[in-house]
């Protein structure tokens, strides 16, 4: 264990670790210290008794070395004598923030990110202690996210996690939602968007900024899945031919998938940039990302763009896709052809006869539908 005499000049000077945390215990004052994260936050601490309690005062400089050596000697003084009982237990606001440093040793900055805006937009409890939330006020602040189910169940857990690490830390003798159900799974879907939904999420698409704004563009053409187009590679676009390409080792069923694009799609790909080094259309950002992954964040920034859409998921796109075709008129086994679907109107033998047939049709139903979106665009609604 390393130790120091601490001072403000010693404390600025401390470097922060290569990995974990640190803890330098003071040589004038048993007991008290300063712990120094990876990302070179400073926090003040105390430790009591031959448990060695551990005890978090706050950080440094938002609390002075004086107003920390003084709260320490009232904390020590007032568990010897038996006046402090337990752990004090912080404002919400102030354990997260220890709750957020904490996670960044042991999660990746994106979950960091997403417990931050989950625990900070949906629970404003401020300087209300933990101690003093109630799983009434919890679930009040549940009930305002009853029309968004996903989040709603994604806000829930990440509080969940957050009330554990606070029992774990002493501040908390129990989990106070422990027992509380989560949030019921979003119900399998079969919305099928309206057609000015689907204008507006188009248009939208069409001017909204790379890469999100392409890949909604082509989901609503082309129908296919959203890890698929994500996923896109350049060497898989046969632009003379109008053609796609997933591989069979990529595909959900693992069976190579062929099928042709539309003018507009030609017309989008004309225009996406296309990046040295990397064959993938829609490279990821984050280190070790090849592919776009950013699905949650981009679809949030997205649909606050949108007034007249209702709630809906990236599938829906994909159901409305193969909803409109069969308006249109063309046949099961067409439409399934061009989503891949492994059952359905040609299976078993013929499937295996027929696997690589069909383009003339398939080009036929992609003609239709774009031709279908031309019309309602233009169309008064």
């Amino acid at each position: 264990m390393p130790t120091l005499a601490l001072t403000d000049i010693s404390i600025r000077a401390l470097p922060a670790p290569t990995k974990g945390q640190t803890t330098y215990w003071d040589t004038g004052q048993s007991g008290f210290g300063v712990r120094v994260s990876q990302g070179g936050t400073k926090t003040f601490v105390v430790v009591h008794g031959v448990e060695r309690r551990r005890f978090t005062l706050g950080r440094y400089p938002t609390i002075s070395l004086k107003q920390a050596r003084d709260k320490a000697k009232g904390l020590q003084a007032g568990l010897t004598l038996g006046l402090i009982e337990k752990r004090p237990s912080p404002p919400y606001m102030e354990a997260l923030a220890l709750y957020l440093e904490a996670s960044t040793l042991k999660n990746r900055p994106g979950t960091v990110s997403e417990y931050r805006r989950l625990l900070t937009s949906h629970f404003a409890f401020g300087r209300k202690r933990l101690s003093e939330i109630t799983r009434a006020d919890i679930q009040t602040k549940l009930n305002r996210l009853k029309d968004k189910p996903s989040e709603q169940r994604h806000a829930f857990v990440a509080l969940k996690v957050f009330f554990n690490w606070a029992v774990r830390e002493e501040y908390l003798p129990s989990n106070p939602i422990a027992s509380m159900q989560p949030p019921s799974k979003q119900q399998s879907r079969d919305r099928v968007l309206q057609p000015d939904e689907l204008v507006e999420i188009f248009e939208k698409a069409s001017t909204y900024r790379w890469p999100y704004g392409p890949i909604v563009q082509l989901l609503i053409l082309t129908g296919q899945r959203r890890g698929e187009v994500g996923s896109l590679r350049w060497s898989w676009i046969d632009r003379e031919k109008q053609l796609i390409t997933f591989p069979a080792d990529f595909t959900k069923n693992r069976r190579l998938h062929v099928f042709p694009y539309g003018e507009q799609v030609a017309a989008i790909l004309d225009n996406l940039p296309e990046h040295v080094g990397s064959d993938f259309m829609f490279p990821g950002r984050k280190p070790g990302a090849n592919h776009f992954n950013s699905w949650s964040k981009s679809k949030r920034a997205f649909d606050d763009t949108l007034e007249g859409v209702e709630p809906y998921v990236l599938h829906d796109l994909r159901r409305t896709y193969s909803s409109t075709l069969a308006q249109l008129g063309t046949p099961i086994h067409v439409t399934e052809k061009l989503l891949n679907h492994v059952s359905g109107a040609i299976s078993g033998v013929a499937a295996i006869y027929n696997r690589h047939s069909y383009l003339d049709e398939m080009r036929e139903a992609v003609e239709n539908f774009e031709t279908y979106l031309r019309n309602i665009i233009i169309k008064p609604l």
